[in-house]
């Protein structure tokens, strides 16, 4: 049996055995290939940044929304609602910052203005004091974001010298009216002052090119509006007729200083 198969195969030519052979791709189709493989990356990669501009656009407008809502009750005396309100304003512009992969010294100052927030929200002395020292500590977190962002440069304070004198004159003034005022907050007040002054110059190292111009206007407004606070507080009477409309100057000031460190550096 065995000899009849040899004898067949040996008188049919296409019963030899053939060897196995792999396809040969060309370069072309290697190309092509490869291509495909990295147009697929670039898709998934835009489509998860669009998911992420789309996420941090809702939260921003999320924000402004609880900022907006707040803005009525700036007024209004201590209560849950108002605090919420208050703190998740800027608490979300912390998220923003994270999720945008924005500095984490960013992301520190805008979590230690929002504890500030929850702090002062509730109007008593012992909140009012731990919420100044959350602040200080927010405003030396932007001091040191300005100064070691890698375009920072200490000597372009000195190309701005109008407003590098304006707040040292500013930091006078306000050290003398509020001192004899400010009762048994005057050390923590006046260790305040140079702090958000001190922020307000180091910004001035900052180049003024892209996002970054926003972060001057921001760090002016929050000055203004830290002035305007100050000003209620310790230097008007209680029936002065200015309180009617300063707690709603303060407030879109503050938030729209957060939300320019915000645009500034993410």
């Amino acid at each position: 049996m065995a000899l009849n198969m040899s004898i067949f195969c040996q008188m049919q030519p296409s019963c030899a055995i053939q060897p196995f052979r792999i396809p040969r791709l060309d370069s072309l189709t290697l190309r092509h290939g490869l291509m495909h493989s990295r147009d697929l990356g670039d898709d998934r990669k835009t489509q998860q940044e669009h998911q992420e501009r789309s996420m941090t656009t809702l939260l921003f407008w999320a924000a402004a929304a609880c900022a907006l809502a707040y803005l009525p009750l700036t007024a209004h005396q201590a209560s849950t609602p108002r605090s919420v309100l208050k703190t998740a304003s800027v608490a979300l512009l912390a998220v923003i910052a994270m999720l945008a992969s924005g500095p984490w010294l960013l992301l520190l100052a805008l979590i230690l203005c929002a504890t500030g927030d929850a702090l002062l929200s509730r109007e008593t002395d012992a909140t009012f004091m731990a919420g100044i020292g959350a602040f200080a500590a927010g405003h030396l977190a932007y001091i040191a974001l300005f100064l070691t962002h890698p375009g920072s440069d200490p000597a372009l304070i000195f190309d701005q010298p109008v407003i590098f004198w304006s707040l040292i004159v500013l930091g006078i003034v306000m050290a003398t009216l509020l001192a004899p005022r400010a009762g048994d907050l005057k050390g923590p007040v006046l260790a305040y002052i140079p702090i958000i002054l001190g922020m307000g110059i180091s910004v001035l190292a900052l180049p003024d090119i892209g996002a970054l111009r926003w972060a001057l206007p921001a760090a002016m407004a929050f000055i203004a509006s830290d002035l305007i606070l100050a000003t209620e507080k310790f230097l008007l009477a209680a029936d002065h007729r200015a309180l009617k409309f300063t707690p709603y100057m303060v407030w879109p000031l503050y938030w729209g200083a957060q939300a320019g460190f915000l645009i500034a550096f993410t």
